[in-house]
């Protein structure tokens, strides 16, 4: 098996280390994102990544230029969070496991990009890393339909898959990955998801809705109150946009059945039960003093 330099850091990184480890692979050293308050209060704490690491006895650093000094063969990078300096890709062969079709959504966000963009399918790219972001040759790749999937359920069906072509491709490091093919096919890039793109502009199709809402942060407003819409389907059907009939969300285009949602300060709840005991007769979409939505 390989000596190996791991580069990850959020939670979706995790099981491909674990991976690695249970192939056989010695990681030599993990290099994942300082430490950092996640969550609440105001005290550090390590990333999902350097947290397992640990616990399997692996060393850990924050940085990246400390990975030419142990005598590794091939570094895998899997949701790091950083680009790397051209001195560091040069010095050492790297291979990036990369959540989307590439060249189809290169960069930060490609799961929350598809889904967004009502893509059928997606998939999961094993690639060579270069000087550029996400430019590299793929040895490999994977593909899954993307269909009505949360985003939850999408990535772990990706990370399961990531797992696998790490497995095969790896499994007997540089000798078993071949030649990388270029990408081919049209440029797109998965920008970061801002935080006001989670809240439901009500004047939009439900389709479109319903993608933000697989996502599992949106939102809109119920008076002065934040009501987080955790599960709906799309319905055939017209009412006026943030318009409530039951359980039934009108829309710019069609209407939302809500299936799951969360008042602010509030457990999940049912719809149905929300709706049984909302107090404000009012549409959805509007804060306080009448803005919209």
């Amino acid at each position: 098996m390989s000596v190996l330099i791991y580069f990850g850091s959020p939670e979706l990184a995790v099981a491909p280390l674990e991976a690695l480890v249970e192939a056989g692979h010695e990681i030599a050293l993990v290099v994942s994102q300082p430490d950092a308050k996640r969550g609440r209060g105001s005290a550090l704490s390590p990333s999902p990544v350097k947290e397992r690491a640990l616990e399997l006895g692996i060393a850990v650093t924050s940085d990246p230029e400390a990975a030419t000094e142990v005598g590794a063969e091939l570094g895998v990078v899997v949701a790091y969070g950083r680009i790397l300096s051209p001195r560091l890709v040069a010095a050492l062969p790297m291979v990036n496991l990369h959540f989307s079709l590439l060249p189809r959504w290169r960069g930060a966000a490609p799961v929350e990009r598809a889904i967004l963009a009502g893509d059928l399918e997606t998939g999961v790219c094993l690639m060579a890393v270069e000087d550029g972001l996400d430019t590299g040759g793929v040895y490999a790749s994977r593909t899954v339909p993307v269909g009505t999937k949360s985003l939850e359920v999408l990535r772990t069906e990706l990370v399961d898959l990531g797992c696998e072509l790490l497995r095969e491709k790896l499994s007997q490091g540089l000798r078993s990955l071949g030649d990388a093919e270029p990408q081919v096919g049209e440029v797109t890039y998965a920008k970061k998801v801002k935080n006001e793109e989670y809240v439901l502009q009500l004047q939009a199709p439900a389709v479109e809705l319903e993608r933000v809402i697989r996502l599992g942060r949106a939102y809109t407003f119920d008076g002065d109150r934040r009501l987080r819409i955790l599960e709906a389907t799309v319905a055939e059907g017209t009412i006026s946009p943030g318009g409530l009939d039951g359980v039934r969300l009108g829309t710019g285009d069609g209407v939302l059945e809500l299936g799951v949602v969360q008042m602010e300060g509030k457990p999940a709840m049912a719809a149905a039960a929300w709706s049984r005991g909302r107090r404000n007769d009012g549409p959805l979409g509007a804060v306080a003093g009448g803005a919209a939505l």
